[in-house]
């Protein structure tokens, strides 16, 4: 299913499946936040290194396959499948937004 997704989401969902992580630092605000699996991670150089630890443990694909929309947040719904413990799994990926970024990111 492909959805119609804001830049800054769509392109996260392409880096979290391969793309260019350099790209990172264009999707989300300076002082951007991300928490995921109990961790929180502030900047653009702790949200670089989780995404670059997560590619370096596992291998896995993220595809978003419903989204919700309620002001600035958007809550897209994910099936994660990989060579992870409990693959495959359906994750919510909530995003509160700003401008054209991305400002934070929880996912659970």
């Amino acid at each position: 299913m492909s959805l119609s997704l804001p830049d800054p989401v769509s392109a996260y969902f392409d880096i979290s499946n391969g793309s260019d992580i350099t790209r990172l630092a264009r999707c989300f605000t300076r002082d951007a936040v991300v928490v995921d699996e109990g961790r929180t991670y502030h900047g653009h150089d702790a949200i670089h290194l989780w995404q670059r630890e997560a590619r370096a443990k596992f291998e896995y694909i993220v595809e978003p396959v419903s989204a919700s929309r309620d002001g600035d947040r958007l809550t897209v719904t994910a099936n994660v499948v990989g060579n992870f413990p409990g693959s495959p799994v359906r994750l919510d990926h909530v995003f509160d937004l700003e401008a054209d970024k991305i400002k934070s990111l929880r996912i659970g």
